[in-house]
């Protein structure tokens, strides 16, 4: 069992994880070792996750979600497998938590007066500015 808060947690049966081989540091061991973690939990169907958590982490995921809604999580930071295996379930952990978090609705609000009276005056000298370095034209006379 994976807890993510004191109310959330996901059991081991709903992640999949691979081992597969990684690229980067580990000299000659990289090629004969698969220490990288390729960490699937299945978004969609898992029971675990109440559905606006649901929706928030299929957003957040991005590009890591597939069509099929499965989170792939890849950990290849360290040279053993369970550092990886440990990182990806942080990573996964961490994602989750995040989803978990309401966000604040976002009051549309005028700006003061004051607010654009200042933006109009910083337009202004910086025209200003741009107009003093204009070269001068050559009058004729």
């Amino acid at each position: 069992m994976i807890r993510i808060t004191r109310t959330l947690s996901i059991a081991d049966s709903e992640i999949q994880e691979q081992f597969i081989r990684a690229s980067g540091p580990g000299g000659q061991n990289v090629n004969k070792v698969s220490s990288a973690v390729q960490l699937r939990f299945d978004v969609v169907r898992s029971p675990s996750l109440p559905e606006e958590v649901r929706a928030r982490l299929i957003v957040l995921a991005g590009r890591r979600i597939s069509q099929d809604g499965i989170l792939t999580i890849e950990a290849q930071r360290f040279r053993t497998q369970g550092r990886n295996r440990d990182d990806a379930r942080v990573r996964l952990v961490e994602l989750i938590r995040h989803a978990t978090e309401v966000p604040e609705l976002r009051r549309a609000t005028r700006p003061t007066r004051a607010s654009q009276r200042r933006r109009l005056e910083s337009k202004q000298r910086r025209g200003d500015t741009k107009k003093q370095r204009r070269t001068v034209a050559e009058t004729d006379g």
